[in-house]
């Protein structure tokens, strides 16, 4: 399988020389394409899937528990903020099924922001190397839809998800 590397494109990166993004390597766009595969949720790393007060709300009502039952169950406490359990094992999200061989998020419609915003992650926008080793967890970077630099930056920069509620 021959593996699509990202590429920086010189003639957009110069029209905006002039501006604070000059710097970004992925002014040009960059392609991504989420197969739903779950890659970006298992492990064999640890790492943190950072929800908010709202978020869990959400999964509350999604899961229709009441929110205080999540704790210990799904969510935990990192210092002073909350993450989603990850199976011991594995390392793979809770959330994150197995369903006749497919895999894909048990809240997907209500997923937290950080998931949202993969494979725009701050690590992976570090230089386009770092981009092109996340390839190594996701097989859709670099394939299907042109993201803009626009969209990227708000999806990198997102902190709600949600329309504000009534």
């Amino acid at each position: 399988m021959a593996i699509k590397l990202a590429k920086t494109n010189i003639k957009q990166c110069e029209s905006v020389s002039d501006n604070k993004n000059e710097n970004k390597w992925y002014v040009g766009g960059l392609y991504f394409e989420c197969l739903q595969c779950g890659a970006c949720c298992a492990g064999p790393d640890e790492g943190y899937i950072w929800v908010t007060k709202p978020e869990i709300a959400f999964i509350a009502k999604f899961l229709a528990e009441p929110a205080e039952q999540l704790w210990g169950k799904y969510i935990k406490r990192m210092g002073k903020r909350a993450t989603i359990i990850e199976k011991p094992i594995t390392r793979d999200c809770i959330f994150l099924t197995n369903t006749g061989g497919k895999r894909g998020c048990a809240i997907y419609p209500i997923r937290p922001n950080q998931c949202r915003a993969w494979p725009f992650w701050p690590d992976n926008l570090t230089t386009s190397d770092a981009w092109n080793r996340a390839i190594i967890k996701c097989a859709g970077i670099n394939r299907g839809k042109l993201y803009t630099f626009e969209e990227i930056e708000k999806l990198r920069k997102q902190k709600t998800w949600w329309a504000d509620a009534d």
